[in-house]
């Protein structure tokens, strides 16, 4: 997984600014969750992380320290995986993009664009509040 760079002391600023210390471990860990495409699963980022010496326990309490201030959201996409990315400008850590997973595979690919139309959101008025949206199928690559 490749990491673009930017500037560290940004990353360092929006981490000071939620009320943690900007740790290397998690400087690393959200510069890796800005260049991601889609959510990263604690298993890729502790894979990643290793290079730079952080153990595995330390990766999942900074992930979840850091979703708990609001830097990052976890999503269970019925698989049991947990998997985490970051929460954008504009956003709130309650909202989510839709998801879209491959029934074969296991990608999964994040679907920015993808909205309901005004009659389906009035529809699931009627029962609740659409916290998430997930699409399951196959992907381009498994059809």
């Amino acid at each position: 997984m490749s990491t673009s760079f930017e500037p560290h002391e940004t990353i360092r600023d929006d981490i000071r600014a939620a009320g943690l210390r900007a740790t290397p471990a998690r400087v690393a860990t959200l510069n890796l969750l800005r260049d991601a495409k889609s959510p990263v699963t604690h298993a890729d980022v502790a894979g990643h992380l290793e290079t730079h010496g952080v153990d595995k326990a330390t990766a999942f309490r900074n992930l979840n320290d850091m979703t708990d201030a609001g830097l990052l959201r976890r999503t269970e996409l019925g698989d049991h995986v947990y998997r985490f990315d970051e929460v954008r400008p504009g956003e709130s850590a309650f909202e989510s993009h839709p998801h879209f997973l491959c029934t074969v595979c296991g990608a999964v690919s994040c679907l920015d664009n993808v909205m309901l139309t005004a009659e389906s959101v009035d529809e699931t008025r009627k029962v609740g509040e659409v916290a998430e949206i997930l699409l399951r199928g196959r992907c381009n690559h498994c059809k």
